[in-house]
């Protein structure tokens, strides 16, 4: 069949759910049998999220072939289940890059380039890449921001042209949209939305669905009056009020209808049966009254919870499987600097370090590994996390303070963590990183080996700096096992402590690969360990 395509935009306010609806609507195809991808249209200028502030734009994530996405990419592979890859995820940035190299080089053979058609086309052209490298059948493209917005323009053009070169049956668009209240009268406003929906047909698109966001119930008539002010077919205004649970959206939109309007509009029949079952489990389990594990996230960033998205996440999928509620203790690294949040810290069943990047706060989330080796609290370091917890060690072990990443201190005399050799002459930060899925073998009798069940893996990477092999015998006679391994065995990928209920770091990023009804081993292995101590405590 032709490749289908959906497209969604959004109206009145930026973060209003698009990507996890995108997301929603793609597990929504999915349980109907279809291949379906998901794509990200960025309007920002920077080349990709890689050199962003976590402050600017949460957390980096990172595919299996090593692209820097938007984190709303976690919420498609989440939801879906699938893998994504680079062509994913476009910026303006790429697009204008890649349409003037192609000018250096000649390719327009002296012609003038202009918006439209050169930088619309390379948009296009990225767009269709997505079917060709993925094999879906149905493409779902979320632009990001919302219309009227500058930057945003080219790319709704472009959208505005894919209906006329894939023809109206295989392309649908849906807006969604933000239903504001009005406290002091009480009521819901749908003007928003039709000024909203004005704007995107004054750029050439007629949304075929709209979704109206809101945080109260809206009546039929509301809906209707949607409908009729925005010439949409009644049923085709969906209305979402924003929902307690995340997991939870999946269903809500089934409940809704959406699938079969989807399919029936894009003239495709459900191959099989939607099975809901293992998402109703889910959420039945996070609405059950369940024992609380207290997890410290000791973090430079944790003003924005955002930049741990998929952390938060991945705790969130393992907690659930073992029956506990996750509450997550934010403490700032740079605070157990200076004495504060020690007390959040000895509340904590357990104890983790995310990644990072930077000098400020590396001392408290030395601290918070320190505390774990000495109190045996259960500890997963991730990037970053495992090298704070190496480093801790080796101060321990030398008795010398002084031990470090060449990161934070170039003249350090104990190099435990140091740039890896093929980076040293970098100085383009984008993109320069190990990035992407790589393979590690492990160790058997290890806690990994016993996590995941099997000697060898593969996982998702973002760092720069490496573990220095001639402190490796040195730390594995303060107790510290190497349990995985790059298959060369020159690069180490886990470190974990022996005599320790559960004290491991990795050098990969196993959130990224963590999905709702799958946890991942390493998160599910941290949270056995919380539950033992909570249950041998009672």
């Amino acid at each position: 069949m032709d490749t289908k395509y959906i497209f969604l935009t959004g109206g009145v306010v930026s973060s209003v759910g698009k990507g996890v609806t995108a997301a929603a609507i793609g597990r929504l195809l999915k349980e109907r049998g279809f291949e379906v991808s998901i794509q990200k249209l960025d309007p920002y200028i920077n080349v990709d999220p890689g050199t962003m502030s976590p402050y600017q734009h949460g957390e980096v994530y990172v595919l299996d072939d090593g692209a820097e996405t938007d984190l709303d990419l976690g919420h498609y592979e989440r939801f879906v289940d699938i893998s994504l890859n680079k062509v994913c995820n476009v910026t303006t940035g790429q697009v204008y890059a890649e349409v003037i190299a192609k000018e250096r080089r000649g390719d327009y053979l002296g012609g003038t380039i202009q918006v439209i058609p050169h930088i619309t086309n390379e948009i296009k052209r990225r767009i269709r890449m997505v079917a060709k490298t993925t094999g879906a059948e149905i493409v779902l493209v979320e632009v990001g921001g919302t219309v009227g917005d500058i930057e945003g323009l080219p790319f709704l053009e472009a959208l505005r042209q894919m209906r006329g070169d894939v023809g109206p049956e295989n392309s649908l668009y849906i807006h969604v949209t933000w239903v504001p209240h009005i406290g002091a009268t009480g009521e819901l406003k749908t003007k928003p939305t039709q000024h909203s929906v004005r704007e995107l047909r004054s750029i050439g698109i007629s949304p075929d669905v709209i979704i109206a966001r809101s945080d109260y119930e809206m009546g039929q008539e509301l809906c209707d009056k949607i409908a009729l002010f925005c010439d949409v077919e009644q049923r085709a205004v969906i209305p979402m009020v924003t929902a307690e649970l995340l997991y939870e959206i999946p269903l809500l939109v089934e409940k809704t209808q959406m699938g079969d309007i989807l399919l029936e509009r894009l003239g495709l029949k459900p191959r099989k049966k939607p099975n809901w079952k293992p998402w109703e489990k889910l959420v039945q389990e996070m609405n059950r009254e369940k024992p609380t594990a207290k997890i410290a996230f000791v973090g430079k960033y944790v003003e924005l919870h955002d930049a741990y998205m998929s952390v938060r996440e991945a705790t969130r999928h393992a907690a659930l499987s073992l029956g506990l509620d996750d509450e997550i203790l934010w403490i700032h690294s740079s605070d157990l600097e200076k004495g504060r949040g020690v007390e959040l810290l000895q509340e904590a069943d357990g104890i983790i370090v995310p990644g990072g990047f930077g000098e400020r706060g590396i001392e408290g989330k030395i601290h918070a590994a320190r505390y774990a080796r000495e109190n045996n609290i259960p500890y997963l370091g991730l990037c970053l996390g495992m090298q704070v917890m190496v480093i801790e060690l080796a101060r321990h072990m030398l008795n010398d303070d002084e031990a470090n990443s060449t990161e934070f201190d170039p003249s350090t005399p104990h190099p435990v963590i140091d740039l890896m050799p093929d980076q040293r002459d970098l100085t383009d930060m984008g993109g320069t990183m190990r990035l992407g899925l790589y393979p590690c073998q492990l160790q058997s009798g290890s806690k990994a080996a016993d996590a995941y069940g099997k000697d060898s893996i593969n996982e998702r990477h973002r760092h720069r700096f490496e573990f220095k092999n001639m402190y490796r015998e040195k730390l594995q006679k303060a107790g510290m096992e190497f349990s995985g391994l790059s298959p060369d065995n020159r690069l180490v990928e886990i470190a974990e402590m022996k005599d320790h209920p559960f004290m491991l770091g990795t050098q990969f990023h196993p959130e990224f690969l963590s999905r709702p009804t799958r946890p991942h081993p390493l998160f599910l292995g941290f949270l056995k360990a919380v539950k033992d101590n909570l249950n041998s405590e009672s």
